[in-house]
């Protein structure tokens, strides 16, 4: 079921939290997002082949998949876009990634040449133009890809954020936003330690995020953060975590 994270009758933002076969561990959770603008519609990190199925029957509530103008893609993981090809035959949408991964996702395909429906977004980011609106792709590098980029609606004021603020939950907490930071960073702490780089780029997304007029922070995996106070209340704590490469020493490099 769609969770409905904005809309104003032209414009609308969902979430799909219940995708994912996430029982016994078989599979990470991970949500999946439909932005509509009128008649245009985009598909940010739609995911694996386990989600296709249900993404695509669930979408046509909200918007017609034969009309589909892109997938955004964060980066080129499974859990983000292994399901491309399927997309690339039942429509005629346009993929934009890093242009660090355009000649790596082809692999998620049967081979058919794809390359003008692959579009690569530079490493400074793109505003890209989805109906009366314009979707920017922000700079998100090494969180944790090398080339990564998030996406930022300013209609709704959600910024889109892929791996960044992820927490690891299961769907039915994941459809709800934050209500206790102080708990939920419990859910998110060991995975931004092993998947953020560095504290140091951290801060310089922070410092990006601080100039942008955010109202929600919706990760591709767990739980959202609703209002400027839950908003804040993550970025203080991001900008001040050691991850990554802050605390790798000589004893993560050992021959077993």
């Amino acid at each position: 079921m769609a969770v409905e994270l904005f809309n104003n009758g032209k414009h609308a933002c969902l979430a799909f939290y219940d995708l994912v076969d996430e029982e016994a561990d078989h599979a990470v959770q991970c949500n999946q997002f439909l932005i509509v603008d009128g008649e245009h519609g985009a598909l940010i990190d739609p995911g694996g082949n386990m989600t296709y199925n249900g993404l695509l029957m669930s979408m046509q509530r909200f918007f017609p998949s034969r009309g589909l103008d892109y997938i955004f893609a964060t980066h080129a993981d499974p859990d983000i876009i292994a399901s491309l090809n399927k997309w690339m035959v039942s429509t005629h949408c346009k993929v934009m990634i890093s242009r660090l991964w355009t000649r790596f996702v082809p692999h998620f395909t049967t081979g058919k040449d794809y390359s003008a429906r692959i579009l690569g977004i530079p490493d400074e980011g793109m505003n890209i133009p989805l109906g009366e609106s314009k979707i920017k792709a922000v700079p998100a590098h090494f969180m944790h890809s090398e080339g990564n980029f998030q996406f930022y609606d300013p209609v709704s004021k959600i910024l889109f954020s892929g791996d960044m603020g992820a927490s690891l939950v299961d769907h039915r907490q994941a459809a709800e936003p934050v209500r206790d930071f102080d708990d939920h960073v419990i859910t998110m702490a060991g995975f931004h330690r092993r998947y953020m780089i560095s504290n140091k780029i951290c801060r310089f997304w922070v410092n990006m995020v601080r100039q942008l007029d955010v109202e929600m922070i919706v990760p591709q995996h767990g739980c959202r953060f609703e209002g400027k106070v839950m908003v804040n209340r993550f970025l203080d704590w991001i900008e001040q975590l050691p991850c990554g490469i802050d605390i790798l020493t000589q004893d993560n490099y050992r021959a077993p």
